[in-house]
């Protein structure tokens, strides 16, 4: 009564090129959306912060590392420089960082450029030049408070001069401003989760090093709350370790714990 014609199932080499095809027929509604392509993106080597970022920092744009003193932005923001300086050129702009703690987490120094800058407005008068040169892959400066020279105009002008250069201007600091926030493209808090000690207690333990919480607070092309976890040690020869003690300074949060390689500590 009825012809039932019989279809055998594809094989997993047919499945595979036929969903190839269609991801880039219809890569908009793939993940693929979502993944930066490298030549578009400054990445920090550090597998699991950029899985997070959807493959890395968007170049052409404003990224903030936003965390209290000693809360591991410095080690993460040492991590891209030394990407920027692999192959280009890198900037710190009113930022004290120990030149051989740089090193160690992998800047070639004699591709950094280092500008005093001992007032917001120098700081912004100077990624303004440093970003209309068009030679820099990344700028570092200090997170500016709203006031006069570091308002909205201000921004505007940075964030169009980024997008030009194809750089990536990074604003290091405890609190982005409103103005920050909104031009900024991404947006990075960072928190000190888990401190570890060599040695007995008191002054003759050395720190051996932290756990840096990354997690991200604002992206276009990612969704905010995702997380990494951070393995941080010193740059700094120390003792072989013999009574390893750990302190914990904050809960993890429930959703799934990425743990990443050790970065040297800036």
């Amino acid at each position: 009564m009825f012809d039932y014609t019989f279809f055998p199932m594809a094989s997993p080499p047919a499945f595979a090129e036929l969903r190839e095809r269609l991801d880039q027929r219809f890569r908009d509604t793939t993940q693929a959306a979502f993944t930066l392509a490298g030549d578009t993106v400054l990445v920090s080597g550090i597998t699991a912060f950029d899985r997070i970022l959807g493959g890395g920092l968007p170049r052409g744009t404003i990224a903030t590392l936003e965390g209290a003193l000693s809360s591991g932005r410095m080690a993460i923001a040492a991590r891209l420089l030394a990407t920027a300086t692999r192959g280009g050129l890198g900037a710190l702009v009113g930022t004290s960082v120990f030149p051989p703690a740089l090193a160690a987490a992998g800047v070639r120094l004699e591709r950094l450029l280092i500008v005093s800058a001992p007032e917001p407005a120098a700081a912004a008068r100077a990624a303004d030049i440093l970003l209309r040169s068009g030679v820099f892959a990344a700028v570092v400066i200090p997170a500016l408070p709203s006031g006069r020279g570091t308002g909205s105009a201000t921004w505007t002008r940075l964030a169009s001069l980024a997008h030009r250069a194809n750089a990536v201007l990074i604003a290091v600091g405890v609190d982005a401003s409103s103005e920050l926030r909104y031009f900024a493209s991404v947006r990075v808090e960072t928190a000190i989760e888990r401190v570890r000690w060599n040695g007995p207690p008191g002054h003759f333990g050395t720190l051996a090093g932290y756990d840096v919480r990354a997690t991200i607070r604002k992206h276009k092309r990612a969704a905010p709350g995702a997380n990494a976890l951070i393995s941080c040690t010193t740059f700094e020869a120390h003792a072989p370790l013999v009574a390893l003690r750990e302190r914990v300074l904050a809960a993890a949060p429930a959703p799934s714990r990425k743990r990443i390689t050790s970065v040297a500590a800036v």
